[in-house]
């Protein structure tokens, strides 16, 4: 993938303001939307299903996020992923917890089985269980055990691209080195920094960003997921070098939303560490 289709991806997002319904994690909703925000999109936040499915419905993307699950944002997941179903608007999908909790796993593996998902983001122990191999996690945290190296790269790959084929969508597992597979291709991405695991919800924040780009770019879902992931990277990275020597993870925070409102097509392009595997 030439790293020069980035920065399009990028300005497509900047040029359409894609609105992206979000039934995300109530830890993390405000800087779901403001991340959202940076990188050119437009957030609404519905839940209450009669609400929900009318939002959906003027939307041009869907974020089903499971980190604060319960029976009836549950329901809502189904019914308006159903709608976006209908309206062929692309549904990211992050199963948190995914191997922590039956619920999480069960309701994670339904909504992927039942609604047309465009792209399905975790870390690799979600996106394992999500697979219906055995997976043990650390809460909402992956378990150190199942990290994505240099060694076994090319299995991680091929394990990321036999799953996009079962699932029908792109599969995206992040983390110290990031995977965005479909059926045909993965693509490895190296960009980010430690210190976004220092702050709750990058993750969350992510997913709302991928969705930005997925819709900004219909016909092109695993590179406007690559993008997304790179640049967000990216905004780490540039957040990161803005530390200074009283600055903690709050700190960390705001640079980091900032970095992704600033971020340029020309300097994803540039600073983007993608590679096919």
């Amino acid at each position: 993938m030439q790293t020069a289709l980035l920065a399009e991806l990028l300005e497509r997002v900047r040029a359409t303001n894609p609105l992206v319904h979000c039934i995300t994690n109530y830890v993390t909703a405000c800087d779901v939307a403001n991340a959202l925000i940076a990188c050119g999109g437009s957030p609404i936040m519905a839940d209450e299903e009669a609400d929900a499915c009318a939002i959906t419905r003027i939307c041009g993307g869907l974020v089903l996020n499971i980190g604060t699950l319960g029976t009836r944002t549950a329901a809502t997941m189904h019914a308006v992923g159903s709608i976006a179903g209908e309206l062929h608007h692309p549904i990211v999908l992050d199963p948190v917890g995914a191997g922590a909790s039956a619920l999480r796993t069960e309701t994670a593996g339904a909504l992927v089985d039942g609604l047309p998902v465009t792209v399905v983001r975790g870390n690799m122990s979600e996106i394992r269980a999500l697979s219906g191999a055995a997976a043990a996690t650390r809460g909402v945290d992956a378990n150190p055990d199942d990290a994505v190296t240099d060694e076994n790269l090319a299995a991680s790959a091929s394990f990321a691209r036999a799953l996009a084929a079962q699932l029908g969508c792109v599969v995206a597992i992040t983390g110290a080195i990031d995977l965005v597979a479909d059926a045909a291709r993965a693509v490895a991405i190296r960009n980010g920094s430690a210190l976004m695991g220092k702050i709750t919800g990058t993750g969350c924040m992510l997913d709302a960003i991928i969705a930005a780009y997925a819709v900004a770019n219909p016909d092109s879902p695993l590179e406007a997921a690559v993008a997304a992931i790179a640049g967000w990277g990216i905004a780490g990275e540039v957040a990161a070098g803005r530390m200074g020597a009283l600055d903690g993870n709050a700190s960390f925070r705001t640079y980091l939303i900032d970095a992704a409102f600033n971020l340029t097509g020309t300097a994803l392009a540039e600073a983007a560490r993608i590679e096919e595997v």
